[in-house]
C-alpha cells in the first residue's frame, strides 16, 4: 500500500521548492491547474518550466504571477481563444530565460531521462534556427557514418513531473489512459504529483481494463483530490474546456492590471470559477 503518498492539495504544492525543474503535460492530456493555483497562492519562485512539449493557460499563469525563471517549451498558446499575453509581454520584456525548442526534441530528450541515457541523438534539428539557439545541443559526426551530422540532446529528467488524471487508487497507482506521454514524465522525473478526479477503493492493476492504462505507484509520490482539477482546461474524454472562462481569461490578461484583478479572484476562490 502506497497510502502516504495521498494527501491534501495544498501539501502536494507546499512539496514544489522554488526552483525545481518541474515538467507539466500539454492541454490535451491533463493539466493539473488546482494544483497551479496552489503554487501561485504560495508564491512559489525560479521554477524551471519544462511543457511538455507545449502549454497554454498552466504556463500563462504562472509566468504571469512571476513563478518561472526558465521556461523550456517548444509553444506556449491559447489556440483559438487568443494570445498568452502574459508570456509575450515576459517574454519581450526578458523576465523570463527560454530554451526554445520542438516537439520532438522535448519527447526525446525526456525519453533519454526515462532510460537513464546522458543525451540522445535527434535528426532534423540541423541547420534550424532552434539548434543555433541552443548552445546545450551538440552537432557531432555519426560515429557510424563520418561525414553525417547529427544533434544530440541532453536528456530532461525533471526535479518534479506534475499532471491531473482522472483516478487514482489506495495504493498509489494513477489512471492515465492513453496518455502514454504522462508514464515518460514520471519515468524521467525524480518526483510524481498527480491531482486526481476520484480515489478508487479497487487495486487499478486488478481490474484488466484499467491495468495498462494505469502508472505503477513505483512512479507516484503525492496524489491529492481535486475535482474539475483541470478547469478551466478539459480533461479530454471526462469533461471539456471552459470557452467563456477562458475567453474571460484571455480579455483581462491584456494588462497586466486586468491580470493582477483575475488572479486576486481566482486565488481567493475556491470553487471551480472564473
Amino acid at each position: 500500500m502506497n497510502q502516504q503518498a495521498i494527501c491534501e492539495l495544498a501539501e502536494l504544492a507546499a512539496a514544489v521548492p522554488d526552483g525545481a525543474k518541474l515538467a507539466v503535460a500539454q492541454d490535451n492530456c491533463g493539466v493539473s491547474m488546482a494544483a497551479t493555483r496552489e503554487l501561485v497562492r504560495r508564491g512559489v519562485r525560479g521554477l524551471h518550466l519544462v511543457c511538455v512539449p507545449v502549454s497554454g493557460l498552466q504556463a500563462e499563469i504562472l509566468v504571469g504571477a512571476g513563478a518561472v525563471a526558465t521556461l523550456e517549451t517548444s509553444a506556449i498558446t491559447l489556440g483559438e481563444f487568443g494570445p498568452a499575453h502574459r508570456f509575450i509581454d515576459a517574454l519581450r520584456k526578458k523576465r523570463i530565460r527560454i530554451l526554445d525548442s520542438t516537439c520532438p526534441a522535448v519527447h526525446a530528450a525526456l525519453q533519454a531521462g526515462q532510460k537513464g541515457l546522458p543525451f540522445i541523438p535527434l535528426r532534423g534539428l540541423i541547420g534550424s534556427d532552434v539548434l543555433a539557439n541552443r548552445k546545450d545541443w551538440k552537432v557531432i559526426d555519426n560515429p557510424f557514418s563520418p561525414g553525417d551530422p547529427i544533434a544530440l540532446l541532453p536528456a530532461i529528467n525533471p526535479d518534479i513531473a506534475l499532471f491531473h488524471a482522472p483516478l487514482a487508487d489506495r495504493s498509489g497507482n494513477v489512471y492515465i489512459g492513453r496518455r502514454r506521454e504522462l508514464l515518460t514524465m514520471a519515468h524521467a522525473a525524480k518526483q510524481t504529483f498527480v491531482t486526481v478526479e476520484a480515489i478508487s477503493e479497487q487495486d487499478l492493476f486488478d481490474d484488466p481494463k484499467m491495468a495498462p492504462g494505469a502508472v505503477p505507484a513505483i512512479y507516484i509520490n503525492r496524489i491529492a483530490i481535486a475535482k474539475q482539477g483541470a478547469w478551466p482546461v478539459g480533461l479530454p474524454e471526462h469533461y471539456g474546456c471552459d470557452d467563456a472562462a477562458l475567453s474571460r481569461y484571455v480579455n483581462s490578461a491584456k494588462t497586466e492590471d486586468g491580470f493582477r484583478r483575475f488572479l486576486d479572484e481566482w486565488l481567493g476562490e475556491a470553487a471551480v470559477t472564473v
